[in-house]
């Protein structure tokens, strides 16, 4: 992107488009949305919003960017910036093959098993 956006856009080793932020964080205005803003996002959504979706909607979004404005206003003055909130410490396990359950075992205390065909019964969930 060009002019003084603070965001460029990079291509990674893949291929894929980074956001890379370049300076500053704009900080928001305190304009809230109008109807006209709202139904330009749904247009970029392709969502087709009647009138009482547009001020639902709205009321939310505003919520939403109100709570932005006041997590950019929190001082940050002297705090390290980081890419993840874990802090780069890896605190997984380690990828080791262990012994598991047999599978007459696993099945023994399910209900609705199949242990003839060595499946899990579930509920339907979809469709």
């Amino acid at each position: 992107m060009a002019g003084n956006s603070p965001f460029y856009a990079a291509r990674g080793a893949r291929g894929r488009a980074h956001v890379k932020l370049r300076g500053t964080i704009p900080v928001m205005t305190e304009t809230p949305l109008d109807a006209a803003a709202i139904h330009r996002i749904a247009a970029l959504a392709h969502l087709a919003l009647t009138d009482d979706e547009v001020q639902l909607f709205g009321r939310q979004l505003n919520d939403i960017l109100e709570y932005v404005r006041q997590v950019q206003a929190a001082p940050t003055e002297g705090v390290t910036p980081m890419s993840h909130v874990g802090g780069g410490d890896a605190h997984e396990r380690a990828d080791v093959a262990r012994p598991t359950l047999e599978k007459r075992a696993a099945l023994g205390n399910a209900p609705d098993a199949a242990p003839e065909a060595g499946f899990f019964k579930v509920p339907r969930v979809i469709g």
